[in-house]
């Protein structure tokens, strides 16, 4: 499952100076199998302000349960389907939508059968 082929032709920039997306490594996340990371925007280009992640969760795998203290943050599904489960809701992710998940609340996200693709976004920055 490689759908990083989204951003084959993706860019980000830093000033005048890109880099090509495809081209920066898929990280294994320390404490969830299955899960993987693309470091796309990070602290140190921000600040601190912002960070930005590609995140690509295996079928059948998930985030498990997990709160990021004093960070915001905002998933955008890009591909696959699946649950994120925010305090005691359950959102449906699939392709488009966009959840807000407020900062000092336990949130948890399950991939479907087919796997899940997330741009996920902290305020302020995760790393």
């Amino acid at each position: 499952m490689e759908k990083s082929l989204i951003f084959s032709e993706g860019k980000i920039f830093a000033g005048a100076k890109g880099t090509d997306i495809e081209s920066l490594p898929w990280n294994s996340h320390p404490s969830f199998r299955g899960v993987s990371m693309k470091n796309i925007v990070s602290g140190s280009d921000t600040n601190g302000r912002l960070s930005c992640h590609l995140v690509r969760i295996d079928p059948g795998c998930e985030i498990g349960n997990h709160m990021h203290d004093g960070k915001m943050e905002l998933h955008e599904v890009i591909d696959g389907k699946g649950i994120c489960k925010v305090g005691e809701d359950f959102l449906p992710y699939t392709n488009g939508v966009v959840a807000c998940i407020p900062d000092n609340i336990y949130h948890r996200v399950e991939a479907g059968e087919t796997g899940l693709y997330i741009l996920a976004k902290f305020l302020p920055a995760l790393i």
